[in-house]
């Protein structure tokens, strides 16, 4: 549970958390219960269909206890079908009392537990290391010598911090039949670090969380700071390439375990390209949910509610691979994308058949303080550029950190900029075409960009716009670049994958493509004042690739 001394920051932040989703679409009750764990008064459901037990506590393998919890059906079966959930990054074993419950009462033995650091649980926050991995082991071996488990069908499952410790431990637990990993990574790497960039605000808010709320081992905070100071790069990215279940997919092929993965368009901590990456990779049984909202927010408010789109489908998972049950998610298409302030879409695969790319040629800019985007290349008579200047922020931006995506997935709130108020001195736009028809944008759309910095460190910030007819823009994704160790005033080529979306344009709109130097949600590599010149050549082309349907 939360260190009874910092529970006083919490409440009003859970005040005002109940008060705007409770009326949404949260089952308040639900939440309710949840709110009350977090704060140290957990709530167990009472059924007559399984008895649950607060005082469950495992060795671990060095020694540490860990503090779980337990619901056992109660029909009198010889073995059952087991799940054990494992709390996501902040919380502990009280995390998915409600979902425990409802699993129990379907014939599941459930065990949550404390990973070590959190909670009650000793020792220092190993970050899904390997002492994670082994105290998996030590959960299921307390659970077959303890309990009537069915070792031939135990789950894992968790959110977040608890997914990926769910995913490593398949590629290295041979007891483990099925997993559902939801908010989850595929390279750690990439979240933390991805084109170079460390993640400013996800990154404070996770080592700051870690001390509030557990025990942090003391790599934590140095990681963060040798990222924010782009030093010790090598070193840390071993770490985290550790931590990635894509380092690992040899194993998880080898090992075949059943794998549903879920994810959210809008997640800044954990992006959704390197998900797609791991489900492309993956031979075996496996499913893949993307949808709106941000980190963890829609998995753990959802916990309760009979319909959620992904806890229905865990459920399925568990049901079919665990039980046995021919319920027909197997038979389903296994890709499904929400469609930003839409509903689900299905593919047959990932990458998919159905998805084209489209290229559209950024042209230099004009009298009017933009550039276009066409679909021929642009080939000028002599070499030009246009010129970025670093200093000043601009009003193209990723919103408020995790509020921005939380209101506009629940309240259907766009984070919008008016495009006509982007500096054109610290910022370039381009503008397309107006689309004569709807435009259907799905995955992850890349940029081409020959550019020329003018210190060895810079840091570039690429948004894509949906823009109405008032230049009124609804971000439809971003990416940050930083650039190291350039040569100073020599042309670089960069390439720059946009975060995956699933987003219709209207037929009337048109896009646009704003690269500024700064952006909230990413730290910069340097305090100097530099300008970036983007290049446009005969045959040397500037371009957005769209992946679109």
């Amino acid at each position: 549970m939360i260190k009874k001394q910092n529970r006083k920051y919490l409440y009003k932040f859970l005040f005002v958390f109940t008060v705007i989703f409770s009326t949404n679409q949260v089952h308040a009750s639900s939440l309710i219960d949840l709110l009350k764990a977090l704060v140290g008064h957990p709530v167990f459901k009472q059924s007559h269909l399984y008895t649950s037990n607060d005082d469950i506590i495992i060795t671990a393998q060095d020694g540490i206890n860990l503090h779980a919890n337990i619901f056992v059906p109660t029909s009198g079966l010889d073995y059952y079908p087991t799940i054990i959930f494992i709390n996501s990054w902040g919380l502990d074993e009280y995390e998915y009392l409600t979902e425990a419950a409802k699993f129990a009462e379907q014939g599941y033995i459930v065990l949550s537990y404390s990973t070590r650091g959190f909670g009650n649980s000793g020792g220092k926050i190993a970050t899904a290391g390997e002492q994670d991995i082994n105290d998996v082991s030590a959960v299921i071996d307390y659970l077959l010598a303890n309990y009537p488990v069915d070792e031939s069908n135990i789950g894992l499952a968790g959110v977040s911090y608890g997914s990926g410790i769910s995913l490593l431990s398949a590629a290295h637990e041979p007891r483990i039949n099925a997993v559902a990993a939801m908010s989850t990574w595929g390279s750690l790497t990439e979240s933390l670090y991805g084109h170079q960039s460390p993640r400013l605000i996800w990154g404070a808010l996770l080592t700051g969380l870690g001390y509030l709320t557990g025990d942090p081992s003391d790599e934590i905070a140095k990681n963060y700071i040798g990222l924010l100071k782009q030093e010790r790069i090598a070193e840390i990215t071993q770490w985290a390439n550790q931590r990635s279940p894509l380092n690992y997919i040899d194993k998880l092929n080898q090992n075949a375990v059943p794998i549903y993965l879920s994810n959210n368009f809008g997640d800044n901590l954990f992006q959704p390209n390197s998900v797609l990456k791991l489900y492309k990779a993956l031979t075996g049984p496996k499913l893949l949910d993307l949808n709106q909202g941000t980190h963890a927010v829609g998995e753990v408010l959802g916990m309760g509610k009979a319909q959620h789109h992904v806890w229905k489908n865990v459920h399925a998972w568990f049901d079919h691979w665990l039980k046995g049950e021919q319920n027909g998610i197997t038979n389903k298409k296994p890709v499904e994308m929400e469609i930003k302030f839409g509903e689900y879409e299905q593919f047959d695969n990932w990458p998919s058949a159905d998805i084209s790319q489209t290229t559209l040629y950024l042209h230099e800019k004009e009298l009017d303080g933009d550039g276009d985007m066409k679909t021929t290349p642009y080939s000028p008579w002599w070499p030009k550029t246009d010129t970025i200047y670093s200093g000043l922020d601009t009003l193209a931006s990723t919103g408020i950190p995790l509020i921005s995506y939380m209101t506009e997935d629940y309240l259907d709130l766009p984070i919008i900029s008016s495009m006509p108020l982007i500096s054109t001195v610290n910022a370039i736009r381009w503008e397309s075409d107006w689309l004569e028809e709807k435009m259907y944008l799905r995955g992850i759309s890349k940029i081409h960009l020959n550019v020329t910095p003018s210190k060895s460190d810079a840091l570039l910030v690429a948004y894509l716009y949906d823009v109405n007819w008032a230049g009124i823009g609804t971000l439809i994704t971003h990416a940050p670049y930083t650039i190291l160790n350039a040569t100073p005033n020599e042309t670089i080529e960069i390439d720059i994958d946009l975060v995956a979306t699933a987003y219709d344009v209207p037929q009337g709109h048109y896009l646009a493509l704003v690269i500024d130097t700064a952006d909230i949600l990413y730290s910069s590599p340097t305090t100097d004042l530099y300008k970036i010149k983007v290049n446009y050549e005969n045959k040397i082309n500037n371009t957005l690739t769209l992946s679109n349907k």
